[in-house]
């Protein structure tokens, strides 16, 4: 409503939608109609969420290709803005009509009540997007302020904050320079700021999460874990069990299960997969850096299961058994893999993310860092801290500061954060990045 007053319309008219097609659905008995109104729920949702966020991609699309044919299409884009959050709340909305249509959830009878899970505004724009049945039913419990619960929420937030501001804001300003010019740059340069987009885009999202959850927390709230320590992750699949947890479990819930899972054959087990990442990449954006960015991560899934399937399980467990060397390459392969899928991610089309790629494979000098030797080195001292503290949370939870026993460690380690967040704090960064999706 801050941009376009009329936009609030859309949420109310998705949860008026989902609202009264879940009752209908519940109500009914023929199975026909019970899809009717289901599809009714899901064609309304995502033709609003077609029309605001890939109408001109579609449209710039089809004019490119009737070009290539020397074919007039003289049909204009339109001048309209992306609604905050659309592609969150539209997608809990219909997570909550096809639960009710499966018969996992009755439907919520009370209109205000479920607006309110629709707009929960903690999570509203940008999640984690939230199941029906985890949320709805506190929404009809009474909290009382819980001392214990509301030190649980802020430390959330602090931890939070301080990967927003001191981590992915900073490391934005050389991502930025770098990524918004790439052809002044060479390709030392643009493998440094894709590595620093690969962590600022975690220290965004994963910051804005544990905002979100702790700030739902301190109010009596639990929302569902977001993030769990990506990096640490020793395959694909584990990246994706561990990153945006929300978004990856919908699209196993929703799509990939509605597919057929893995409960087919190999071939369409793996066409499963590719057409689950290729429907994520489509969500993240209308362009086709996002289609390619999933459809890689579809393939690097197909290659694992491949090699799985075909080389010799005895080679793999003599290698794996006992093996930290081992672990830390898998943990490595992973973090390059994608990182590598981030400059897709991160390019403004595709001709710069061809360009970056071939710049870091083919040219290598020292970066130019003129006056920023000073951003650097704290760009570099965010990016320890933020994974020694994942390293010891993820590995040795018993040395979390935070949770320490003794008060006057835990009341040090609040009073260290927030210090480091207002030295160290970008406060004119811009919004997060998941923001526009």
């Amino acid at each position: 409503m801050n941009w376009i007053p009329v936009y609030a319309l859309l949420l109310l008219v998705s949860t008026l939608i989902t609202y009264f097609s879940a009752l209908l659905i519940h109500q009914e008995q023929h199975r026909i109609k019970r899809k009717v109104y289901l599809i009714f729920s899901l064609v309304s949702n995502f033709s609003i969420l077609f029309f605001f966020k890939y109408f001109n991609f579609i449209n710039d699309s089809v004019y490119d290709l009737l070009s290539q044919l020397n074919i007039r299409w003289e049909v204009s884009n339109l001048q309209i803005l992306l609604p905050v959050g659309i592609s969150f709340y539209t997608f809990q909305a219909v997570g909550y009509s096809i639960d009710v249509y499966r018969r996992d959830l009755k439907p919520e009878s009370h209109l205000g009540i479920y607006a309110l899970f629709v707009s929960f505004f903690p999570q509203l724009v940008a999640g984690p997007i939230e199941r029906a049945s985890n949320l709805l039913p506190q929404f009809r419990q009474k909290f009382d302020f819980d001392y214990n619960r509301a030190v649980q929420g802020l430390k959330l937030m602090l931890w939070g904050f301080f990967m927003k501001l001191v981590v992915a804001d900073r490391l934005s300003i050389y991502v930025d320079a770098v990524y918004n010019n790439v052809d002044q740059h060479e390709g030392t340069t643009l493998l440094i700021a894709t590595l620093f987009f690969t962590v600022q885009i975690y220290g965004d999202f994963a910051g804005y999460s544990y905002i979100a959850i702790g700030s739902a927390k301190v109010m009596g709230f639990n929302l569902m874990t977001n993030f769990n320590h990506p990096y640490f992750s020793k395959s694909i699949a584990e990246f994706w069990s561990r990153w945006h947890i929300s978004l990856s479990t919908w699209f196993r819930d929703y799509v990939y299960i509605s597919l057929g899972g893995n409960r087919v054959s190999f071939r369409r087990w793996q066409f499963n997969l590719l057409i689950t990442f290729l429907v994520s990449g489509i969500w993240h954006g209308a362009n086709w850096t996002f289609l390619i960015w999933g459809t890689l991560h579809g393939t690097f899934m197909i290659a694992s299961n491949l090699s799985k399937k075909y080389f010799p399980k005895a080679l793999w467990s003599k290698i794996s058994v006992n093996s930290n060397w081992y672990s830390g390459l898998q943990i490595l392969t992973t973090v390059l893999l994608v990182a590598f899928t981030w400059i897709l991610f991160r390019a403004n089309n595709v001709s710069d993310a061809f360009f970056i790629i071939s710049k870091i494979f083919t040219t290598a000098n020292a970066p130019f860092l003129g006056d920023g030797r000073s951003y650097m080195v704290y760009a570099v001292l965010a990016i320890l801290f933020l994974f020694t503290v994942e390293y010891i949370r993820e590995y040795h939870p018993e040395f979390e500061l935070f949770e320490n026993r003794k008060v006057q460690v835990r009341y040090f380690s609040y009073t260290a954060l927030i210090v480091l967040i207002l030295l160290f704090g970008v406060f004119d960064g811009g919004q997060f990045i998941y923001f526009q999706f």
